[in-house]
This record gives structure tokens, C-alpha cells and sequence, in this order.
């Protein structure tokens, strides 16, 4: 790659490390704003759920908008967003404030994340050079992850408001270079005309189901099933609209291609397992175990080993075995992971544990980049903003879906406070990601037969090819 394509991937490794880091950073802050602003329960549930539902529920039209807007236009414009919305977190002084900061924040990186991940994609041809791109840019979303759990930990340390005011220096650093080294768009999505209802109707069918999923845990039954109802509503209404929409939101044909249908459910299923089994490793050190925050970060550091392997080894592996059978045997490495934490003790050792936390980085290595791929491949240029909506919805739908899912059956499993009782709950909330994960490996499985590289274009009005 020329120095001027190092650049634009400097620009947008910079962006997807610097919304890594944010929810890592603020997944550590947690205890202590609560312990300030003398947040309740529920409020400070809400700092998190609301950058959730702001991410997940506008990442399909931020991904649509960077096709019809402009993709550098649209990274530029919400990377701004970002960069003062996640200021004005540091200077709160109650709930609602970073309650609404954070959502604001979410519906930034809904728009930014896509527009960044279309412009690697239509900056670099399809082939080596774009997977290498693809590749490097994953590592450095999941160096951005790890690396903030540990310096989310070292800022809390000092000032829990620091966790906001570092994303202001990094995004304006960003900002920065990609006003110098972004390309020019083509102007050639003039005249086309933006579908309102679809927008409205997909975006408040995804925030629904989204806050009907990570409420689940903590919310009556009949209130989940009424917000989830209401989401599936407005989802069949989005359908029925774009079938008689000229200028669709997400072209419904896109669905024909076998390769993105399978990345985007085994995204979805992997993000819930990985998030799901975080949330209980955590949970496991610091309420039983006693480790604190930063010991916890660091012991979970080695996770992050694949923002070394996804831009070294990965794409040898892709070379020589083909992306689909990389992905298998990521989801499987996955499942083995999980697998060797069920019998998680009480006493455990780190290097009881060390096992499982390695080769689920390496699972994540062999997975993450490869699914972006998957997702990407054989998509039209103009259609590449949708496909990136389309993956990280999956991505943020199964983050809320595990997160939710481990945290209803750990509550259930759990009968008291004892040291057994806690660790009962831990075993059988776990058995959730590794179902997660084996399922994912079970729908990736059906691309094993395909040609190495996905060869398929899917074109406004016809099938793949």
C-alpha cells in the first residue's frame, strides 16, 4: 500500500480504537460515578443502556446515510459529535446529563462507525490489499477495547471525568488528520431521494427491540414482551414500506446473498457470546474473587492479543485456507474457550484461567476481521455504507442480547449471597456464550463448501452471482 493509503487507514484505525476505548474506558468508571453524582441503580444502568440504544438503533441509517451523503462527509460531521458530546459527559454533575450525553454519543459512533468501515472498503479494491486493510482495522478495535480497560482503570484512578475528557484530545487528533487525508468524495448519489418512513420505522423498530432486550433482565415479563412486540410491529412495517419504496432504505434484495446473511448471524451470535462471557468474568473477579478494578483490566488484558495476530497471522490464514474456514474455526477456538471456564471454581488460579482468556483472543483474531469481510465481499460500491449498518447492528444487537441473556440466567441461577450460591449463578449463566458460540460455528459451517473468496455481486435487482 502507497503512504497515502497507510494514511486514510491511520485516519479510520484512529476513529474505530477511539470508540473501542470509550466504552471500555467507561465500563471501568462506572463505581466511582456512581459514587459521586450518587446515582441509583437504575440510573446508572441507563449511562450504559443509552449509548446502546443510540448505537444500535441508528446504525442502519448512519450506514445508508454515508452512501447517500457521503462517506467522508458523514465520518467527519459525527466524528465532531463525538468529540463534544463525550466532553460534555466530563463535565456532568447528574445522571440525566450523562445520560443524555451518552446517547447522543451512541448515535454519533452509529454514523461514524459505518461511514469509516465504507471507506476503507471503496478506498481499497476488493482482494488482498482490502483484507489486509479490513484485518488491521479490527485488531486496532479490539487493541482500542483492551487497552481501555486498563487505562480506564489508571484515569479512574485520578478523576473518573478523565474517562470523557481523553476521547475529546484523541477524537480531535483524529479529526484532524482526516480533514488532511480523507479523499474527496465523487458526487454521485445526487437527486436520490431519502426514505423517511423507512428510516423512521427501522430505527424505532431497532431501538425497541434493543431496549426491550437489555431490559429484559431487569424489567417484568410482560413489559419485555410488550416493548418487543411493539419493535416486531414497526419492523413489519419497515418491510411493507421498503417492498413499495422507490428509493429504499435497505434494499431488501441485499438478503439474497448467502455470505452476508451467514456473517451477519454468526456476528450477531459471537458478539453475544463474547460480551456475555466478559460481563461474568468480571463479575466472577470482582464480586467473588474481591480483585479490584485494575487488577481485574489487567488480568483480562491478554485478550487483546488479537489486535497483535488480526493483522499478522489472520491474513496468511485467509490466504491459504479461505475466509469461511477461517471464520469456522474461530467460532469453534470460541466455544472451547467458553467450554474450559464452565467448571470455573472458587479458588481458581490466573493460570487456570489464562487458557481460556488466550484462546479466546485468538478465537476473536480469526473471527472479528474475517466476518467484516464476509459482510462486505462482493457488495456494491454504493451499497457499502449498508453493509457496514448491517454488520455492526448485528454486533450491537448481540452485545445487548448476551449481555442480557447471561445476566437473566445468572439472577435465576443465584438463591442468596453466599460465595456457593454466586458461583452456581456464574456456572450456569456461562453455558449461555458457549451455546452462543457453537450455534455461530453451526451457521458458518454452511459456507465451508463455497469457493475461498465469496465471489458474489449483489446488484440492485438481481440474485448474487
Amino acid at each position: 500500500m502507497s503512504a497515502r493509503d497507510w494514511g486514510v487507514l491511520f485516519v479510520l484505525c484512529g476513529a474505530i480504537f477511539l470508540e473501542g476505548i470509550d466504552v471500555a474506558m467507561l465500563n471501568v468508571a462506572l463505581p466511582a460515578i456512581r459514587s459521586e453524582l450518587g446515582l441509583s441503580t437504575g440510573e446508572l444502568q441507563w449511562i450504559m443502556s443509552a449509548y446502546v440504544l443510540g448505537y444500535g438503533g441508528f446504525m442502519l441509517l448512519g450506514g445508508r446515510a454515508a452512501d447517500l451523503f457521503g462517506r467522508r462527509r458523514m465520518f467527519v460531521f459525527w466524528l465532531t459529535v463525538f468529540l463534544l458530546f463525550s466532553g460534555l459527559g466530563g463535565f456532568a454533575t447528574d445522571g440525566w446529563t450523562l445520560i443524555v450525553a451518552r446517547f447522543v454519543t451512541g448515535v454519533a459512533a452509529a454514523f461514524m462507525t459505518p461511514a469509516g468501515l465504507s471507506l476503507i472498503t471503496t478506498s481499497f479494491e476488493e482482494g488482498p490489499r482490502r483484507d489486509k486493510a479490513l484485518l488491521v482495522y479490527s485488531g486496532t478495535a479490539a487493541g482500542g477495547f483492551s487497552i481501555g480497560l486498563v487505562v480506564g482503570g489508571l484515569l479512574t484512578a485520578v478523576d473518573w471525568r478523565w474517562v470523557f475528557f481523553a476521547p475529546v484530545v484523541l477524537s480531535f487528533l483524529v479529526l484532524t488528520a482526516a480533514l488532511a487525508l480523507l479523499p474527496r468524495p465523487r458526487p454521485d448519489r445526487t437527486g436520490e431521494r431519502v426514505d423517511l418512513a423507512g428510516s423512521v420505522s427501522v430505527t424505532a423498530a431497532i431501538v425497541l427491540l434493543v431496549l426491550g432486550v437489555e431490559r429484559a433482565s431487569h424489567t417484568g415479563i410482560g413489559e419485555t414482551l410488550g416493548t418487543l412486540a411493539a419493535g416486531l410491529a414497526l419492523l413489519a412495517v419497515f418491510v411493507a414500506v421498503e417492498r413499495r419504496s422507490a428509493s429504499p432504505l435497505v434494499r431488501l434484495g441485499i438478503f439474497r446473498s448467502g455470505p452476508l446473511v451467514r456473517a451477519n448471524l454468526s456476528a450477531l451470535l459471537f458478539a453475544a457470546g463474547f460480551f456475555g462471557f466478559q460481563f461474568l468474568v468480571v463479575l466472577y473477579l470482582q464480586e467473588l474473587r474481591g480483585w479490584s478494578t485494575l487488577q481485574t483490566s489487567f488480568a483480562m488484558i491478554v485478550i487483546g492479543i488479537d489486535a497483535i495476530l488480526s493483522p499478522t497471522l489472520t491474513p496468511r490464514l485467509v490466504a491459504r485456507f479461505g475466509n469461511a474456514r477461517v471464520i469456522f474455526g474461530g467460532l469453534l477456538l470460541a466455544a472451547l474457550a467458553y467450554a474450559l471456564f464452565l467448571p470455573v471454581g472458587a479458588d481458581w488460579t490466573y493460570p487456570a484461567m489464562f487458557p481460556s482468556l488466550i484462546i479466546l483472543g485468538l478465537a476473536f483474531a480469526l473471527a472479528y476481521g474475517p466476518l467484516t469481510i464476509a459482510a462486505t465481499d462482493g457488495i456494491e460500491e454504493r451499497e457499502q455504507g449498508l453493509a457496514g449498518g448491517l454488520l455492526y447492528t448485528s454486533f450491537q444487537f448481540g452485545a445487548a442480547l448476551g449481555l442480557s441473556a447471561v445476566t437473566a440466567v445468572n439472577v435465576a441461577a443465584t438463591d442468596g449471597d453466599a460465595p456457593t450460591a454466586l458461583l452456581d449463578g456464574y456456572r450456569a449463566a456461562l453455558v449461555v456464550p458457549f451455546a452462543a458460540a457453537l450455534i455461530a460455528a453451526l451457521v458458518s459451517a454452511f459456507g465451508l463448501r463455497s469457493p475461498r473468496r465469496a465471489a458474489a455481486v449483489v446488484t440492485p435487482g438481481s440474485a448474487p452471482r
